[in-house]
């Protein structure tokens, strides 16, 4: 490999949410990794502070070429630089996407178990959470498509949030399921808001399908959210781009992230996404690689060593999903006993929703030598060694 992953880093005392732990704790929770970013986006943000001026800035068309082209290479999207609107991260995106296209006490349709903060973004709006839930079966997570249909159905449903790939369980959805989702929320006049932020962190000889990509309805009732965040360990820049190929749509959309006060970038984000976008294909790859084998390496060692425990199989994302029923059904007890006993920080999975309850989520975008120590934390906390 051309870049060490292996590295040590030490975030410690440098403001970072992950790192605010105690001395003997080991934090694999929040989707952020420990790895230094790609040197291209190194090397962009030095030079922007060795400038030393850093007054308000501009979106540039760039910034919208690096994404649409990004995306239209590795994965077929049918992104353009013209349909695309400037936002500081997916989570405020979504947020004002609510405001924008749902009205107070409708429905906001999720697919538990699912990404924690949704909730946030419907709840604090006074809008409704309905979820159809993912069906879990024979350790893989499907679509309840008789179920979708019927929560779709209600006329108090107007917006679905996708998760693509889906976040905690690592899925990447398939051309035939999201085609299906689409043709449903057309049939009742749902507008999709598919967050797609995990979808670069695909280990090699995968690739995560955009749900605009799929057909021409997709396309067009859709609203995507994209950022360079997850794969390149820039979240702290505060940066994303939303795809909108319906004018009508994004003008509205637009309005609401500009009423809203988040589609001012940054000093730093614009060249950084630049520079990750279009100079940072090989690093990431190779980033893809390793955690691919981080991935492998957790899912036998948990295998060996404990074997009450069962992790689900994953596309994408350097997130475990893993099912802790064999020894409890309470991932919130769980979790809180692990930390204390063993100072292992992972997410409950009760954060992602009712169905959940019996799963933790480790975070995996670590050194190979943190994720071992982790794992041996996990393993004398479940066998009590």
């Amino acid at each position: 490999m051309t870049y060490d992953f292996d590295k040590i880093t030490d975030r410690r005392n440098t403001n970072s949410l992950k790192w605010d732990v105690g001395e003997n704790e080991l934090p694999m929770w929040v989707a952020d990794m420990d790895f230094e970013t790609a040197p291209a986006v190194k090397s962009e943000i030095l030079k922007t502070a060795n400038h030393g001026i850093f007054g308000y800035s501009i979106t540039t068309d760039a910034y919208f070429k690096a994404y649409a082209d990004f995306f239209r290479e590795r994965y077929g999207a049918p992104f353009t630089p013209d349909a695309m609107v400037y936002v500081s991260g997916v989570v405020a995106a979504i947020s004002s996407i609510v405001r924008r296209v749902t009205n107070p006490g409708e429905n906001v349709l999720i697919q538990a178990p699912v990404y924690n903060i949704f909730y946030n973004s419907i709840l604090n709006n006074g809008r409704r959470v309905l979820s159809s839930d993912l069906a879990y079966k024979n350790g893989e997570y499907l679509v309840d498509f008789k179920d979708l249909e019927q929560k779709l159905s209600n006329p108090l449903t107007t917006l679905m949030i996708l998760c693509n790939p889906h976040n905690p369980i690592g899925k990447i959805w398939d051309k035939k399921t999201l085609k299906k989702i689409a043709e449903l929320c057309e049939k009742y006049s749902v507008t999709v808001v598919s967050d797609e932020i995990h979808s670069p962190v695909t280990p090699p000889g995968k690739k995560y399908v955009p749900f605009a990509s799929v057909s021409k309805t997709a396309d067009d009732i859709s609203i995507t959210c994209l950022a360079a965040s997850k794969a390149f360990n820039i979240a702290g820049l505060q940066s994303a781009c939303l795809y909108i190929k319906n004018p009508a749509l994004r003008y509205k959309i637009y309005r609401g992230i500009n009423n809203d006060e988040v589609g001012e970038p940054n000093i730093f984000a614009i060249n950084a996404n630049v520079a990750a976008l279009t100079e940072g294909g090989e690093w990431l790859d190779e980033l893809n690689a390793y955690i691919a084998e981080n991935r492998r390496f957790a899912e036998k060692f948990i295998d060996d060593n404990i074997p009450s425990l069962h992790v689900v199989a994953a596309d994408a994302s350097y997130l475990l999903w893993v099912d802790i029923s064999g020894v409890s059904n309470d991932s919130v007890a769980f979790s809180e006993n692990l930390r204390k006993k063993t100072g292992l920080f992972v997410n409950d999975g009760s954060e992602y929703g009712e169905s959940g309850k019996t799963f933790i989520r480790i975070n995996l975008g670590t050194q190979r030598k943190r994720v071992e120590d982790g794992l041996k934390r996990l393993e004398s906390f479940v066998n009590k060694k």
